[in-house]
């Protein structure tokens, strides 16, 4: 087991093991005063672990009511947001209850919203059950809801009181969302971490489940600890996310998040040695463990297409958009760019 606390707004602490779902209630109890909670989750996750977690809850005296969503990032919407805020007010809940996130990024994205937002701020737990979750949309406060101009273009920052990651519940992913959250792992791998990138070229997905999830998430609680509202280091998070989301989006999000990062990863690697920031070598190393984790990195939408969705991205500042570009594996650095000039520096991989 191991155990990570973030130092932000609100300090909590990120528990990272195999079995936790059945010690939920244990975990959960401090940070539910008044013993009422809401769990909300998808139709994939609550018939593998509602019932398990309901019951931990029930054990320690906590009642329960539930929420179910449809599984698919189309669930991150208005609509479910709306619909679970008065969710909540028809269950009267107050102040002193919690709402509990069950599932992976959308699940716990769009509840993070809702507890920001509900009575202006609700206590919140994420029990994410997807390795995408687990090591990044779970950890650093991070809610959103998608709009149709965009992904995650409506949100707040709001910091859950509690993580539980049991990285059991990663054995009844399939083979398709499991390589999702390791598109994620890669970026951090790409970001930070030369040993963590050697560590799964020579394991690839027999990893080291522990250990990874615990890195990612170490590394992302250092950049939420120094920059908790994106204004700086936190940037460099969205490396690949810019191109990614463009192309996420362009799909009408039939292309999963994990799928569009890993081009978006390649992609900015071929521009950035391109622009002179990186070798080939560097390309070659980040295309090659994404081809071996089974991830893509080729689309056919065009440039222009992409191009018009990222000038609506959220990190955009005025009349500039800023890219996280690798100069090696381990290091990448912020390279902010006039709109008048993205297609540029884009271009190369296009052409």
């Amino acid at each position: 087991m191991k155990t990570i606390q973030v130092n932000a707004s609100r300090n909590y602490d990120i528990v990272i093991d195999a079995g936790l779902l059945e010690k939920t209630g244990e975990y959960c109890s401090p940070f539910c005063p008044n013993k009422r909670a809401a769990i909300i989750t998808d139709d994939t996750v609550a018939p593998l672990y509602l019932s398990t977690v309901e019951n931990s809850l029930n054990s320690t005296g906590i009642e329960t009511i539930h929420y179910i969503i449809p599984s698919g990032e189309a669930s991150k919407s208005g609509e479910n947001f709306l619909a679970i805020l008065n969710f909540l007010a028809e269950h009267q809940m107050t102040r002193t209850d919690t709402v509990i996130a069950l599932g992976g990024g959308v699940v716990g994205d769009l509840t993070g919203f809702v507890a920001a937002s509900y009575l202006r701020g609700i206590g919140f737990i994420q029990i994410p059950t997807t390795l995408l979750a687990m090591v990044d949309s779970s950890v650093g406060g991070k809610t959103a809801i998608d709009l149709t101009a965009g992904k995650n273009l409506a949100g707040a920052f709001y910091q859950p009181q509690l993580v539980l990651c049991d990285y059991l519940t990663l054995n009844t992913l399939s083979k398709e969302v499991f390589a999702d959250g390791c598109a994620e792992v890669i970026k951090y791998a790409v970001l930070n971490s030369p040993s963590l990138f050697n560590h799964l070229e020579q394991n690839l997905l027999d990893f080291d489940r522990e250990m990874v999830i615990a890195e990612c998430v170490s590394m992302k609680r250092d950049i939420v600890n120094r920059d908790e509202f994106e204004s700086g280091p936190r940037k460099f998070l969205n490396l690949g996310h810019t191109v990614g989301h463009a192309i996420e989006h362009r799909s009408a999000f039939t292309l999963s998040h994990g799928k569009a990062v890993s081009i978006g990863l390649s992609i900015i690697a071929t521009c950035s040695e391109n622009a002179g920031f990186c070798n080939s070598e560097t390309v070659k190393s980040i295309n090659r463990i994404l081809k071996s984790f089974n991830l893509p990195i080729t689309t056919d939408y065009a440039l222009d297409e992409l191009v018009d969705i990222m000038l609506s991205d959220k990190k955009r500042d005025g009349k500039k958009l800023t890219f996280v570009v690798p100069e090696s594996v381990g290091k990448c650095v912020l390279h902010a760019i006039n709109i008048a000039d993205i297609k540029t520096f884009l271009n190369p991989w296009f052409k």
